[in-house]
């Protein structure tokens, strides 16, 4: 049975597809963007469309049904800006207030796993955390202060690197001139990624915190240079030396959900995008 109704927070590279999901699903969805000129290609979707502006001092909201749902998503990654540490977690802090008026009872709040430093370690969700990054120190605070809210429950998913659809992973790495280190990756695919909260939705499974990223880690050497001779760009610099590295354990998410995900490992992914040409 679909969920009635559902908000996407942020209707960006994973909101808008996850929308058309749950669309293509039986449910009613409503979709956020920062700017009306947006508003024609939710619309043309089939997503309501609602102005939303979050900063660190106010919630800029045009229509508060937006609020009115079964299941709200936030999708808002952190911005790259020099105070994010402050910023996100007080836009989350202004946000707060507004799910609760609203009567919300389930939320899912997408996160990364910026939050688990490189140590090179199998990270786990019941591990203690002190994040390298600043979007990791931004992110692992904002999902405290959700979990910390007792008029609701949210479930908090740690997404690895993003792939699939137009994110072409042969370009991530070609803006660097010297040497990278190799490591491990840890990379979904966006359809893993509107599958897993698919489930979540369906399964009821509230109040958890859950690493998601593909079983398998190949190293950054095999993947990037795959990557990129399939896609006829310059194969990057990789060296032989190790980096400092995370491993991202997913096996939570697998046994809670059942889930079987579509790319188990990342090379699946360009595998199908060669045959494909």
């Amino acid at each position: 049975m679909a969920i009635e109704s559902i908000s996407i927070l942020g209707c960006g590279w994973l909101g808008v597809p996850l929308a058309k999901h749950f669309l293509e699903a039986g449910s009613t969805v409503k979709g956020s963007v920062t700017s009306e000129e947006k508003f024609e290609m939710l619309h043309d979707a089939g997503i309501l469309p609602y102005r939303i502006v979050l900063s660190d001092t106010e919630v800029i909201l045009d229509d508060p049904d937006f609020f009115k749902c079964d299941v709200l998503v936030i999708s808002i990654p952190p911005r790259r800006i020099e105070d994010i540490e402050q910023v996100f977690p007080s836009q989350i802090r202004r946000l707060i207030p507004f799910i609760v008026k609203a009567g919300i009872q389930k939320v899912i709040f997408i996160s990364s796993t910026s939050v688990y430093p490189d140590q090179n370690q199998l990270a786990r969700e019941s591990d203690i955390l002190f994040p390298d990054k600043a979007s990791g120190k931004a992110l692992l605070e904002a999902e405290n202060l959700l979990k910390e809210e007792s008029g609701f429950k949210t479930t908090i998913v740690r997404f690895g690197g993003l792939i699939g659809a137009d994110r072409n992973p042969a370009r991530f790495l070609l803006k660097s001139a010297q040497p990278i280190a190799n490591a491990p990756v840890n990379l979904i695919h966006q359809d893993d990624c509107i599958g897993i909260i698919s489930a979540i939705v369906k399964q009821e499974l509230w109040g958890e915190t859950l690493n998601a990223c593909c079983p398998e880690h190949p190293m950054k050497k095999d993947f990037y240079e795959k990557a990129a001779i399939q896609s006829g760009l310059p194969v990057p610099l990789i060296s032989e030396e190790l980096a400092a590295f995370k491993t991202i354990d997913s096996s939570k998410l697998i046994r809670l959900l059942n889930y079987q995900f579509i790319y188990s490992s990342p090379m699946d992914y360009l595998d199908q995008t060669e045959d494909k040409t």
